[in-house]
């Protein structure tokens, strides 16, 4: 099972390659990077302006107490050991995202995209995708479903 620990940047191994990040601002004038794109190997961005524009920030379903009403807007899977990242919740100055992680357990918790972005096999290799066939479900809907897998 390959090892998701980041290996560095390729833009380390081929800057004249390295796509440039893309800047938006937010309503406090704060400038973001986009640069969860840095692999020339992977053929989409994890996070998009219109995706992170569906997600709350970081902190915005603390109370909420109901799996049924905290929607995950992206899906994150790793199709080399079978991890998968819901995002219900992210920061984009920062990249930190808090949702459902299923791994070895399953539990909710904070990752941070950036890492993911750079985790690679192979040498080279993105090690972690985005579904680009994901649609938005609650996390109540993603654990009855994971259930059922497991029965």
């Amino acid at each position: 099972m390959p090892h998701l620990r980041p290996r560095g940047r390729p833009s380390r191994i081929h800057p004249e390659k390295e796509e440039q990040g893309e800047t938006m601002s937010d309503e406090n004038g704060t400038t973001t990077i986009w640069q969860y794109n840095h692999n020339r190997y992977r053929r989409h961005k994890l996070m998009t302006k219109e995706l992170a524009d569906t997600i709350p920030p970081l902190y915005e379903n603390e109370d909420v107490e109901d799996y049924d009403a905290v929607v995950a807007r992206v899906k994150l899977f790793s199709p080399y050991n079978g991890w998968r990242w819901y995002v219900t919740e992210w920061e984009a100055e920062t990249g930190l995202c808090f949702g459902l992680v299923e791994g070895f357990v399953t539990e909710l918790g904070y990752f941070d995209l950036t890492e993911l972005a750079e985790a690679t096999v192979f040498g080279k290799v993105p090690a972690v995708e985005r579904d680009l066939y994901w649609e938005p479900k609650t996390l109540g809907e993603i654990k009855r479903e994971s259930s059922r897998k497991a029965a």
